[in-house]
């Protein structure tokens, strides 16, 4: 389900809301950083177990840090206040609770142009 348009405010970064949900179980709601240079939606491993998602590992994932190693699960990404619903998606997990969520560029960049505008503090999701 996509809405034609999303309007966030963009004060310090460009944050959106997000809830991941896994079976009955719905987090609250999480700022999330989306990350242009990231590929794919990375959680700490405190959402995931949280949610009891099943977990899985991958092999080592070069990040800008270096090689480390991720786990994958699939959830359900609500965006906003259920303008954008994606329904299980694969979502990378790592160990560390201490990074944001990061929406990378699957698959928010292929459904929506999106535009950081500092200047007037928002962040426009525009269905493509």
């Amino acid at each position: 389900m996509h809405m034609a348009e999303m309007i966030f405010p963009y004060i310090s970064y460009p944050l959106i809301p997000v809830q991941f949900c896994c079976g009955e179980r719905k987090t609250p709601v999480i700022e999330a950083l989306i990350d242009s240079g990231g590929d794919s939606i990375v959680i700490p491993r405190a959402i995931a177990q949280y949610l009891g998602s099943k977990m899985e590992k991958t092999d080592g994932a070069k990040t800008a840090g270096g090689v480390t190693s991720l786990s994958k699960t699939r959830l359900d990404m609500i965006i906003g206040d259920g303008k954008a619903i994606y329904e299980d998606i694969d979502v990378f997990i790592v160990d560390s609770d201490d990074i944001p969520v990061l929406l990378g560029r699957t698959p928010l960049f292929d459904d929506y142009e999106i535009t950081f505008n500092k200047k007037k503090s928002k962040i426009i999701l525009k269905e493509v």
